[in-house]
């Protein structure tokens, strides 16, 4: 991959160690040195009677877990939304990866996951929803010479007009330009 999961195990070793912390992966990836770590995993359905446990469930579970934060190890479905009101309702430093080419595309995504998923609202009221709750979107990449890079930083400033504002806080201007030739 890109390295997301190896971003999200070093972001977290910045978290204070008394923090209550729950994680939501399909396979525990997640290598946390917190004393205080929850860590929930999704399961499919299976012929000998096993229910399927989604991440969207696990995300309702886990905010009855009085968390400080949440890491979701990736966002592909309907806990999208979940995830977002967590982010936006007093969870601040939760943390989720998605699959995307570049930060904007990245909230377009999320975009697309909430209207695949039942949340009705028009596109403006869905933009200001995820820009109240993203503060940042940190894209990695794999370089052409297979190295994991952090190809940008971006902090989502809020909507300016019917778009997302985004301020760039770091750009590997150099790994951009040879991953385009």
């Amino acid at each position: 991959g890109s390295g997301k999961t190896t971003l999200l195990n070093v972001l977290s070793s910045y978290i204070g160690v008394k923090e209550r912390l729950v994680t939501i992966e399909d396979a525990a990836e997640l290598q946390l040195q917190q004393s205080h770590v929850v860590r929930l995993e999704t399961r499919p359905s299976s012929p000998d009677g096993a229910t399927e446990v989604t991440a969207r469930e696990l995300l309702r579970n886990a905010l009855r877990m009085r968390p400080d934060r949440i890491i979701l190890g990736e966002v592909r479905s309907s806990e999208a939304i979940e995830m977002l009101q967590a982010m936006g309702t007093g969870h601040d430093g939760s943390m989720a990866t998605l699959h995307a080419n570049a930060p904007r595309d990245a909230l377009e995504r999320l975009e697309m996951l909430i209207g695949l998923h039942g949340f009705s609202a028009d596109l403006q009221a869905v933009r200001r929803f995820i820009a109240g709750a993203v503060n940042v979107v940190v894209h990695t990449a794999r370089s052409s010479q297979g190295k994991r890079k952090i190809m940008s930083i971006c902090e989502v400033v809020g909507m300016e007009g019917p778009t997302y504002s985004l301020r760039e806080i770091f750009s590997d201007e150099d790994a951009q330009q040879k991953s385009v030739v």
